[in-house]
Formats: structure tokens, sequence, C-alpha cells
């Protein structure tokens, strides 16, 4: 039995024998989850385990971004994180982040003479950038066909 890299896609692209399992898996998973309203594998001894469709969705996104050769970091909801590590989630250098925790844009805590930043103030970060951006796009589609019509 080879032994498990855990590290493996948070450290490295997937390779291409990588991106091809996860789009069956997640073509699988998918098809056996519309057919029974949840996931059902065997367990270790053998008996039946049911994995629910919000665990099994979960899982095909997970997939998807392997699939679409994507590295992948799993980050659970209310983790700390390092300024570098908030940095690289929004590709973004550190000090262009420090710069953004400095002028009040995205929350962080003290500790001790580092910065951490809460994930999910990240996320609402990232969220509330997303809507300007599809906001200032709306608005220059808006103008582009006022001026097409006038």
């Amino acid at each position: 039995m080879s032994k498990i890299d855990h590290g493996g896609l948070m450290e490295r692209p997937p390779t291409p024998d990588e991106i091809d399992s996860a789009a069956h898996a997640a073509t699988a998973i998918a098809v056996a989850m519309e057919l029974d309203g949840g996931l059902r594998i065997t367990g270790e001894n053998g008996s039946p385990v049911r994995i629910a469709p919000a665990v099994g969705h979960l899982i095909i996104e997970l997939l998807g971004h392997v699939a679409s050769g994507n590295m992948v970091t799993l980050v659970p909801v209310g983790t700390m994180l390092t300024t570098q590590q908030a940095a690289d989630m929004l590709n973004v250098s550190r000090p262009h982040l420090t710069k953004l925790l400095k002028e009040g844009e995205i929350d962080f805590e003290e500790v001790g003479k580092h910065r951490r930043v809460p994930l999910d103030a990240l996320m609402a970060y990232r969220d509330r950038k997303r809507r300007r951006r599809e906001d200032v796009l709306d608005d220059l589609a808006r103008l582009g066909q006022e001026f097409d019509q006038g």
C-alpha cells in the first residue's frame, strides 16, 4: 500500500492523473447523489455509510477544483490566518495585505507583535471586493448601452 501524502495538493498543482481522477469521481458522486438523494459508501466493516447531501456537494466542489487543475487548501471556518496565508488566499503580496489591514479594509487581531486575520473577515473583504467589481461592470455595461442608443 502506498503512503498517503497529506500535504499533496495544498503544496502543488494536481498531476494530469489526479485531475482526471477528480473529474471522474465528481461525476460519479453527483450521479450517485442524484439517484439516492445522498451518497452511500461502504464503511470499513462492510456496513453502509450514508453521506448527507450537503457533505456530498462539498466533496463534489472540492473535486471540481482539483479537476480544474487548482491547488486546494481546506481551512476550517473560524481559523486565524497569518498575514502571509491571508495574502496568499487573496493572491496579493504580504505588504499589500498589510496596507489593507492598516486602512481598516480587513479586520484583524494583534497576537503579540503579529497580526492574525480571521478567515471570515478575509472572506467578507473578498465578497465586498467582488460585489464592487460586479457593480462597476454593470455600470459600464449600462453606460455602453446608453452610448450605443444615444
